[in-house]
């Protein structure tokens, strides 16, 4: 598979979204509460890492840090 580079900023391109899209589980809510949007949960993990920021230091684009469903390890 070919790298995908995320730009700066976090975002990722429509095309790079395209291929990426059909991976993640479905969003169905089961236990524990609705996954919030992939797209906008990659992007915020995609900034995270790009500016070694912490969770509760991101943009307000990505929602209330609190409410993120991502893992506490990342």
């Amino acid at each position: 598979m070919d790298l995908l580079l995320v730009g700066l900023g976090g975002s990722l391109t429509d095309a790079q979204w395209a291929r990426i899209e059909p991976l993640p589980p479905d969003r169905t809510p089961k236990r524990g509460g609705r996954w919030r949007d992939h797209r906008e949960a990659i992007d915020a993990i995609a900034f995270k890492f790009q500016t070694g920021s912490q969770w509760v230091h991101l943009p307000e684009r990505y929602g209330n840090w609190r409410a993120r469903r991502v893992p506490r390890a990342l």
